[in-house]
């Protein structure tokens, strides 16, 4: 079922409510304190974009494959863009792009119930129709700028929950390869050589090569050895681009 309600802090605070079952969506107009990875703000002007979080309970995954849970939001994602015409790809861990540019971002929270998952929420933003944004984001984009033309929300958004569905599906029936082999091959940048920074400010090139079942990045070096980096260890740069996380808002 979908809840949808004019305002709340971020709807991953408001899906926390017991009350809120497996399958059930909470679409907020506005967020006062909307989240994104790294703890940053998501910002989502009234009316244009989407901000939800589906629920789901998959009792059936354990902790450390919990990635592929999020391999199932993107895809989902990815493929609710591709009915409307728009080819995104998925950066890494959170964000889809299209083209160089940020269309959506989603921020994944787990409960446990000892070795397994019990609850997950999947916090997603989508822009849809917004045109103009903050000029200090470093490469936002929406659909609307992507596909030229203006989409109905709750269309975009039931599409993107019948996708979910579809995608949990394929997972709670045991299709983890796969699931890993679509998520590879909608990644963005996928084979080709950029350049990536880490935390002590160490820039290198390498190229993706894919992603392990436990999240690991694995890049392929200048050296050609192959590293593989977990979430905060890596950060993709984007030539001529403010350097900034670009997993954020």
């Amino acid at each position: 079922m979908i809840y949808h309600i004019r305002q709340t802090t971020s709807t991953n605070d408001e899906a926390r409510d017991a009350r809120y079952r497996h399958g059930d969506v909470v679409w907020a107009e506005w967020q006062s304190a909307g989240r994104g990875q790294r703890g940053h703000t998501w910002l989502c002007p009234e009316g244009l974009n989407i901000t939800f979080s589906a629920i789901l309970e998959p009792t059936f995954l354990p902790a450390p494959e919990q990635f592929l849970f999020t391999e199932v939001a993107a895809l989902a994602l990815v493929d609710a863009m591709r009915d409307y015409g728009i080819e995104a790809r998925i950066k890494w861990t959170n964000d889809l792009y299209v083209g160089d540019c940020k269309c959506a971002g989603m921020l994944i929270e787990h409960d446990l119930r000892g070795a397994n998952l019990a609850r997950s929420i999947a916090g997603i933003g989508l822009n849809i129709n917004q045109r103009e944004f903050d000029p200090s984001l470093p490469n936002p984009t929406s659909m609307a700028l992507a596909a030229g033309r203006e989409f109905d929300r709750e269309e975009v958004l039931r599409c993107c929950i019948d996708h979910l569905m579809a995608r949990y599906a394929q997972l709670e029936a045991g299709d983890r390869e796969g699931l890993q082999r679509d998520y590879r091959a909608r990644m963005y940048r996928l084979g080709e050589r950029h350049l990536f920074r880490l935390p002590d400010g160490t820039l290198f090139q390498a190229a993706v090569e894919g992603v392990r079942p436990t999240g690991e990045l694995q890049l392929r070096h200048d050296d050609g050895t192959l590293h593989e980096y977990l979430f905060r260890q890596v950060e993709f740069l984007i030539e001529g681009r403010d350097p900034q996380p670009a997993g954020e808002h």
